[in-house]
């Protein structure tokens, strides 16, 4: 339980461990294919086991302790879903879900005010990269080409 909280063990790093679990989802995620229907089926039922074992986690830990990542990661898979595999996307995406996952804009600070638990700790990852993907298409549209 500990391995998976903790993001395969990212969770453990002196410095920002956040930001290291979720690039190693990022890495992950860039290689598997997200634009086909098993992947929101996988995508919720990821979030769901990650719900869970944060929230035993938090019995074994703190509550949201820093060792957490699994919900950087979920919030990470929202974040990506449908996103081109291509290198800026991916690394704009990035640098914009580690910034809304820091500084929570309503409604994502919602979750942390009225969930429990493991609920409490991926929620707002989730609505971080929920927002994160959509700014990320309207720079991609904008921009109005993906190279």
């Amino acid at each position: 339980m500990k391995i998976l909280a903790s993001g395969f063990g990212t969770g453990y790093s002196p410095i920002a461990p956040g930001t290291a679990g979720s690039l190693l989802a990022y890495i992950i995620l860039f290689f598997i294919p997200t634009r086909n229907f098993i992947y929101p089926v996988a995508l919720i039922a990821f979030t769901l086991l990650a719900i869970y074992i944060s929230d035993v986690a938090e019995r074994v830990w703190e509550k949201d302790s820093r060792k957490i990542v699994i919900d950087e990661m979920a919030g990470a898979g929202f974040a990506t879903a449908l996103m081109p595999k291509i290198e800026w996307v991916f690394l704009v995406n990035f640098l914009m879900f580690r910034l809304l996952d820091i500084v929570k804009p309503p409604p994502a600070n919602f979750f942390n005010k009225r969930a429990h638990g493991g609920a409490d700790v991926v929620l707002d990852d989730v609505a971080a990269g929920i927002y994160t993907n959509l700014l990320t298409w309207g720079i991609i549209l904008l921009r109005g080409k993906l190279v």
